[in-house]
Order: structure tokens, then C-alpha cells, then sequence
């Protein structure tokens, strides 16, 4: 097969997914995420069962992800420190997860090694869009952190928190009927950041 004829099968079929994803889902996603089934991916890179994650997200190492949970486009999750996601979490679109960092070994010319430490995300957990989360955090269950976020700190069971770097803004409630209450003030005790 010549290379303009592979162009025009490919042009071909994503004309054919693009009409596909706007009828049924009034949607239009790059090309990789036409033709890769999300959850297809997850269970190939070994996620709990229901999980999704799209095409255009980069996974590096050593990543669990729980049941349920979606990892949306454009998110970058590093497991090279190890990395652990809870199950039916929402990890929103340009998310960005690191197990280790590079300043030492860019500020000493190559000659330090690459810092790692674990990364863990608690289950039923919100992390909004074009969130930053630093080596070596950990972030409780039940969690929501408002998107533009960077989390270099550790973050308790049921808390509400954002900016940049993150802070403690209020915390979840959770009844026994499963309704959900967003109590907003500031936390005593807020975590500070890791060193």
C-alpha cells in the first residue's frame, strides 16, 4: 500500500469516528481517542474493572488505578516513584501526577540522581482539571481539590482544598444516606508542605 492511499483510509476513518462520536455523544476528540476504547486500555495496563482512561493520557511506571475510576484526556500519571489511585476517583482532564522530580539533577549538571517517592490518591477522590500533584503526597479518601491546583502537601481524609501551592478551604460530609455537604472554612491544623 502506497502512502497516499494509507492517508486517505485514515483521513477516511476519522471522518467515519468523528460523525460517529458528535451523533452519539455530541463530542469531538482527537483521533486517538476515536478509535482506542478507554476502557479496553485501562484493563491492558492492568487498572481495577470500569476503570477508563483516554488515549492522549501519558502513564509512566508503575500505576494502580482502583475500580471505576476515570482518568480523563491529556493527563499525565508518573508511577516511576510508584503511584496509587483508589477506586472511583475522577482524575479531570490535563491532570498532571509525578513520582519524582529533576531539580537536583538539572541544578547539578547531571550529576545527582532523579528523587522518587510514592504518590497516593485515596479513593472516591476529586482531583480537578489542570491539577499539579508533587512526589511524595498522599490525598485521603473522599477528597476534592478544585482545579489549577499544585499539591505539595498531604491532604486528610475528606478535605476540600486548592490553589497554588494547595490549602485546606473546608471539608466533605458524608451522611448515612450518602448525601454529600461541602463545609467551607479554613481547617485548623492545615497540612504544610512537604519539604
Amino acid at each position: 500500500m502506497q502512502p497516499p492511499e494509507l492517508l486517505q483510509l485514515l483521513q477516511a476513518l476519522h471522518s467515519e469516528r468523528q460523525q460517529t462520536m458528535l451523533s452519539n455523544w455530541n463530542r469531538s476528540v482527537p483521533f486517538g481517542d476515536e478509535i482506542v476504547d478507554r476502557w479496553q486500555r485501562a484493563e491492558a495496563l492492568g487498572f481495577g474493572t470500569g476503570a477508563s482512561i483516554y488515549d492522549s493520557s501519558l502513564v509512566l511506571g508503575n500505576v494502580r488505578v482502583g475500580e471505576g475510576t476515570w482518568i480523563g484526556p491529556f493527563t499525565v500519571l508518573d508511577g516511576s516513584g510508584g503511584l496509587d489511585i483508589g477506586s472511583t476517583c475522577s482524575i479531570s482532564a490535563g491532570v498532571q501526577i509525578y513520582s519524582h522530580d529533576s531539580v537536583r539533577w538539572a541544578l547539578s549538571g547531571g550529576k545527582a540522581e532523579y528523587e522518587r517517592a510514592p504518590v497516593s490518591i485515596g479513593s472516591r477522590t476529586y482531583i480537578g482539571p489542570m491539577t499539579v500533584v508533587t512526589s511524595g503526597v498522599r490525598i485521603g479518601e473522599c477528597c476534592v481539590v478544585g482545579a489549577n491546583s499544585m499539591v505539595n502537601c498531604d491532604l486528610p481524609d475528606r478535605t476540600i482544598a486548592w490553589g497554588s501551592p494547595c490549602r485546606v478551604v473546608g471539608r466533605v460530609e458524608i451522611g448515612c444516606d450518602d448525601t454529600i455537604k461541602f463545609v467551607y472554612e479554613v481547617v485548623a491544623n492545615a497540612p504544610a508542605p512537604n519539604a
